[in-house]
């Protein structure tokens, strides 16, 4: 039997440092794979003062080509979500045929990104299958990056998540090979044979019916098919049954269509925003986005059942659409509002995926931000789970 292309673990451990050699030593002898194409890390807080040791230990035992990752306060390996530990998670992928260039960016850049032809000279990256970034959330303007890598990489997905770390404190790092960042965002390339399938499941369900925008500024919704939009927003609630009615307080969104040429919008085909306000005399709410006039929106509602079912049908649609592929492994960020928070139990999201693709090599973090496509355009998202499947087609039958 062949080796699996990807394994993932987790240390929950004190830092010993040959303790963890010899824990990385078995890592390898597991996987088998000559060539090791890429490692993805994420470090508890705790352990982000070894975190260049452990960078340097990991390239010592494992002999990657490429190492990445970030901190974060709960990790993922395989169908287990470690909460609030200490330690870390590590994933081994065997990615054959594939071509990976690694960026590192930083505000500067952004700064500089409006201009033509920016980026592709920066990242010396003119064409990508897709791209893996972990980035600092308190030092980017990550609205004006996404926008600018949108326009410079049109429809190429963009997976990752923004990292976490000790609570109350605007400090995380990001991994690149052997260097550590306290600022910026670090992006992975992939090339070659090896493509990005994306899951992105944003735990809400559509309430009510379809609205176009018919008056809008700014961020501030004013009318939904002539009507006043707080009228649409109070009539929908009032509309709900009884076992949803109770769930509204703090769990009410707004979902925006994105490819306004689908004759039947359903969950994937909404970028789900915050409803961060409503007045009643001027019948306006406030909504997390820019709506356009013309374009659809949609209430949504958050739950845990929601959340259950929306990333279970995202699963299914994904699987249906990789039959010709192989899945070499994944990674799952998913938002540090998920987990034992919203669902109560431990392992909601990872176990889904898990057994969705027969227990793949799954690695992954708990974020500050999501990032993901819906549609042709990559978004951050907020209460996400975000998973990028790495895959190939699989090879023709002799």
């Amino acid at each position: 039997m062949s080796p699996p292309d990807s394994i993932t673990d987790c240390y929950l451990d004190r830092f010993e440092i040959g303790q963890i050699r010899e824990w990385l030593w078995n890592l390898r002898a597991r996987f088998g794979h000559s060539s090791l194409e890429l490692v993805l890390v994420f470090v508890s807080p705790r352990f982000a003062e070894h975190s260049g040791l452990l960078l340097s230990l990991i390239k010592d035992e494992l002999g990657p080509n490429l190492v990445a990752g970030c901190t974060s306060t709960s990790l993922i390996s395989n169908a287990i979500e470690h909460e609030s530990v200490e330690g870390f998670s590590i994933g081994l992928y065997h990615l054959p045929g594939s071509q990976l260039k690694p960026v590192y960016f930083s505000q500067r850049d952004v700064e500089s990104g409006g201009k033509p032809s920016f980026w592709q000279q920066h990242n010396e990256v003119e064409e990508t299958n897709g791209w893996i970034v972990f980035a600092d959330p308190f030092h980017l303007d990550l609205e004006t990056w996404l926008n600018q890598w949108n326009r410079t990489y049109p429809g190429i997905p963009i997976l990752g998540g923004l990292a976490t770390g000790s609570h109350g404190e605007n400090r995380t790092e990001i991994f690149l090979n052997d260097q550590v960042f306290s600022q910026g965002g670090i992006g992975i390339s992939i090339s070659g044979e090896t493509q990005i399938r994306s899951v992105i499941s944003q735990g809400c369900t559509p309430i009510g019916d379809a609205w176009i925008v018919t008056k809008a500024s700014q961020n501030i919704l004013y009318g939904l098919g002539n009507r006043k939009a707080y009228d649409v927003l109070l009539e929908t609630v009032d509309q709900l049954p009884k076992n949803l009615a109770h769930q509204v307080q703090g769990n009410l969104f707004v979902g925006l269509v994105i490819d306004e040429y689908h004759e039947d919008f359903q969950r994937g085909d909404f970028l789900v925003r915050n409803l961060l306000g409503a007045d009643q005399e001027e019948g306006a709410i406030a909504i997390g986005a820019l709506p356009r006039m013309g374009q659809t929106v949609q209430f949504q509602l958050r739950s845990p059942e929601s959340a259950r079912q929306d990333l279970k049908r995202r699963l299914e649609d994904t699987q249906k659409s990789l039959a010709d592929e192989v899945i070499h492994g994944g990674l799952l960020c998913t938002c540090n509002g998920r987990g034992k928070r919203l669902f109560g139990t431990a392992n909601n999201d990872a176990s889904h995926v898990s057994e969705a693709f027969d227990h793949l090599g799954l690695v992954g973090f708990f974020c500050n931000g999501e990032l993901g496509p819906v549609g042709e355009l990559n978004f951050l998202h907020g209460y996400t789970a975000s998973v990028a499947l790495l895959t190939s087609k699989k090879p023709a039958a002799s």
